[in-house]
Order: structure tokens, then C-alpha cells, then sequence
């Protein structure tokens, strides 16, 4: 499909706003708020970071109680999540369904404590690599859940919505205006959006530039950005010079083709990574985000559909836990780093020029697990110990065109057991690979590459939920360790 092979990606967000749906909502910018880490923070310091930045929208990806207790009463605007793995009780049985909406959405509006407005029923289900997995609970779990809505008087506040990958539709002309619904599941999709329209929800699609890039080594790479791109595509007088307006007419050409003209959309996810691959950088990050904020306040929508558009900026805070089966770029999406540290400077939506800090983050002690001056990289033990602290850690800063990929042997060995200890809360245990480890209070810092210390764990436990398919990331870490093997 050339430039219009668009791949939509996996996990969280930040969101840029004017909603086009039939709830009121604010302007503003809102994010996607995951919490796939070890360390996540604490949830009010989180709610705090969205006021601060004056986001007024966030997107969740369960109904975690911590996170809607830390949300209530603060005026932020709230999607929560449900994740797939719940749509098959919910779609075989309408009374799972109203005990959900009456634990996650009754109990919270009736008392006035968090504002939530939509209510995302699975995420990218339809996904080739979940092999059908929710093809046949989907719509029956949307039609409960709307249901469930309805009886409990909410319907007018809070609207259904499936966010889904962008392989739900697709352009056999290579060309936004030749747009339609893939054809394994062309029915299943109008029989959604049939029903979403009958109910005055949106459509919820995700979009990655980054990934067209990623997957494709051929793809135009100042055509993922929104700084010009001198090879523009004409499509019946209509030009396009970036990949996420001609991504986003092409669902609507496949809208219009099948009689849902003016339907509501909401574009789930969007991004830019900044570790992990060659092109998940900073600075592309960077360019990639101003880009499109700039081009959210102009206002100026698409070709096909001009003026302001509902969009999630994936993802607010980095998440180390995350799976790394579509790439190591997979924990590196936020716009903030693990701690609540900006990663980078934009000029926001809401006029402040800049990015405000988590505030109140506690650390752990300012010591490091490194290799020991003493050991030898050619100790037998160091492969399966470099192994087991990347399994149990998180070494997807190491590797060709990352943040950390020009360490040496040693310092790679290093930062390994380094990741494995800070998780591990730098329990003394955690430092004890055979005659090879030892502690400093030394930063053993390169450059760009960063030896964390992790922040102290937080005393509000979160429930995390996995957005992303369920499996081994094996292969990946193999891949690693044989990076930083390869170069002893």
C-alpha cells in the first residue's frame, strides 16, 4: 500500500482535545495514563502532574479504584478502560455488565467525585496477533455494557466507544479516498459502527506514524512528521503531506463509503517513543510532538474533515513493565521519563511553553549495582547473570541506535545489573551476582546513558492491567543479552 501502509501501535497516551461527540466536553489537553511499571507513582502525584500541565482529559485503561478515588474531584474528564480480557463475561452476561457499570461508573458519578464521560470497551480487539481471539465477544460485550448504561440512567452522560488498531481499515487505491473496512471483518465492523452511531458514540481508532516507520524501512521518514514533506500525496485536489491526516481521511472515506458521513471519531493513541530503536529518539520525539500539537491548535483538522479534532497523545509517563513483543520501543512512550521528569520542552496547547515536573518524587539511596573492577568479563557466569537481570530488569536502553548504545562490554554488564538492583529496590540480595557485583555510591553515568535510581515504591498500590496481547518477550531478551555478549 506504499505511504499508506498504516499500522497503529500498542499501549497509552496524552490527549489534545475538542470532542466532537455528543457529550459536552472541554478543550484542552488530557493524556493516556497507563501504569505497566514496577515503580508507578502514587496516583495523586500523578493527578497532580496532569493539573499542573493543565491537562483536562485523561484516558484509562481499566477502572482501577486507587486511580478514580486519586481523580475525583479534580475536573479532569475521564475515559475508563475495559481490558479484553473481561469482554467475555461481560459479553455472555448482561448482569456482569451492570455490576461493572455500577461499581466503576455508578458509585463514582452519583457522588459528584469523577467526571467520567466515556467508557472504552476493549482495546484494539480486532488486532491480527490476538488471531480472533474477541471476534465474537466484542459486540456483544459493547451492546451489554450500553445497555447496562442505559439502565442506569447515564446514557446521556457517558457514551460507549472500541478503540481500535488503524489495520481495521484500509486503502486498496493507496490513497485516503479509497478507504474501507478490512474485508475479514467488514460486517462485524459496519454492525459496530451501526450501533455506536445509533447511540451518538464515537469512533476511536489509534494511529502511529511512528510504527509505519518502524515496520517499513522504505517509508518516507519526513512524511511521519508534520514539517513538510516534499513528495505530498494528491487525492482528487485534495494534498496531504503527513501520514496521520491521510491515515485519518482514510477512515473517513471508509465512514462515508458505508452511509456513516458525519460520525464522531476519536483518535485513541498517538505518539512517539524515545528509547529502543533507532528512530525512538529524543529528538524525533520531539519534532513528532510539537508537530502535532502545533497542527491540533491550528485547528485546521484534515483535508476531508477540517477543524478541530478529538485526539490522545500516547503516552503520558514511561512504563518499564510493559511488554516489549512489538519492540524495545514499547516502554519508552511518555512524555514524561519513570519519575515524572520531562523528557523534552513543547510549546502546549494551553499557551505554557514548557513541561512541569512531578513534584514531591522520593528516590531511593544514591547507589549503584555495577560490575566489579575485580571481575573479568570472561567469568562463565557472566551470560546467565547478564541473562537473569535483563529477564527481571529492564535493559531496552542497550542495543544498536539507543540511548545507551555506545557503552563498552563492562559498562553494558553494568547498567544490567544495575536495572535488576533498582528494581529490586536495592535490596542487598539483588547485588549479588557470583563474584561478579558490587555497590557504589559512585554514578556510573555515560553521557546520555542514565544509571537510574529508582523512586521509592509507592505506598498505594495500583492494579495494573495489561493493554497490550499476553506473552513471553523471551526472544526479545535474548536479543539483548546477545547484544551485550556479543561485544565481550
Amino acid at each position: 500500500m506504499g505511504l499508506l501502509k498504516f499500522v497503529a501501535g500498542w499501549g497509552f497516551f496524552l490527549v489534545l482535545s475538542l470532542s466532537s461527540a455528543a457529550v459536552s466536553s472541554v478543550i484542552g489537553i488530557g493524556v493516556n495514563w497507563g501504569t505497566q511499571a514496577t515503580h508507578p507513582l502514587p496516583p495523586a502525584t500523578v493527578v497532580k502532574l496532569l493539573k499542573d500541565n493543565g491537562i483536562q482529559k485523561v484516558k484509562l485503561f481499566d477502572a482501577d479504584p486507587v486511580v478514580l478515588k486519586a481523580l475525583g474531584k479534580s475536573g479532569i474528564e475521564v475515559m475508563v478502560g475495559i481490558p479484553n480480557d473481561m469482554l467475555y463475561s461481560l459479553a455472555n452476561s448482561i448482569q456482569s455488565a451492570e455490576n461493572w457499570v455500577a461499581k466503576n461508573l455508578s458509585s463514582y458519578i452519583s457522588s459528584g467525585s469523577v467526571d467520567i464521560r466515556y467508557v472504552a470497551v476493549g482495546n484494539e480487539p480486532f488486532l491480527k496477533t490476538f488471531n480472533g481471539s474477541f471476534l465474537g465477544t466484542t459486540f456483544p460485550a459493547l451492546q451489554n455494557v450500553q445497555a447496562a448504561i442505559v439502565k442506569a440512567g447515564l446514557s446521556n452522560r457517558v457514551k460507549v466507544t472500541v478503540p481500535m488498531n488503524a489495520d481495521v481499515y484500509q486503502s486498496l487505491t493507496g490513497l485516503p479516498s479509497g478507504g474501507d473496512f478490512r474485508s475479514d471483518i467488514h460486517d462485524l465492523m459496519l454492525s459496530i459502527v451501526k450501533f455506536l452511531s445509533d447511540s451518538a458514540s464515537p469512533f476511536t481508532v489509534n494511529i502511529y506514524p511512528f510504527i509505519s516507520l518502524y515496520e517499513d524501512p522504505n517509508f518516507p521518514i519526513d512524511f511521519a512528521f508534520f514539517d513538510g514533506f516534499s513528495s505530498a500525496l494528491s487525492d482528487n485536489g485534495r494534498v496531504y503531506e503527513n501520514v496521520f491526516t491521510a491515515n485519518y481521511d482514510t477512515l473517513v472515506s471508509s465512514l462515508q463509503k458505508n452511509g456513516f458521513p458525519n460520525m464522531s471519531i476519536i483518535v485513541g493513541e498517538i505518539g512517539w517513543p524515545t528509547d529502543g530503536d533507532w528512530n525512538a529518539n529524543l529528538q524525533f520525539a520531539k519534532r513528532f510532538s510539537q508537530g502535532f500539537i502545533s497542527h491540533f491548535i491550528s485547528g485546521q483538522g484534515t483535508p476531508m474533515r477540517p477543524g478541530p479534532i478529538d485526539v490522545y497523545l500516547f503516552s503520558l509517563i514511561d512504563e518499564d513493565a510493559k511488554s516489549i513483543l512489538p519492540g524495545n520501543f514499547e516502554r519508552h512512550w511518555g512524555l514524561f521519563y519513570y519519575d515524572g521528569r520531562p523528557k523534552y520542552m513543547l510549546q502546549m496547547a494551553n499557551g505554557t511553553n514548557g513541561l512541569v515536573p512531578a513534584s514531591n518524587v522520593k528516590y531511593l539511596a544514591k547507589q549503584w549495582c555495577v560490575l566489579a573492577p575485580s571481575a573479568s568479563i570472561d567469568d562463565p557466569q557472566i551470560a546467565p547473570s547478564v541473562s537473569y537481570a535483563c529477564e527481571n530488569g529492564d535493559c531496552t536502553s542497550l542495543g544498536l541506535g539507543t540511548s545507551c548504545g555506545a557503552l563498552d562490554a563492562r559498562q553494558n554488564i553494568s547498567y544490567a545489573f544495575n536495572s535488576y538492583y533498582q528494581i529490586k529496590n536495592q535490596l542487598a540480595s539483588a547485588c549479588k551476582f557470583p563474584h561478579l557485583s558490587v555497590i557504589t555510591t559512585q554514578d556510573p553515568s555515560v553521557g546520555s546513558c542514565k544509571f537510574i535510581v529508582m523512586t521509592q515504591p509507592s505506598e498505594v498500590a495500583v492494579n495494573e492491567k495489561s493493554e497490550a496481547p499476553s506473552h513471553s518477550a523471551g526472544s526479545l531478551l535474548l536479543f539483548l543479552c546477545s547484544f551485550i555478549l556479543a561485544i565481550l
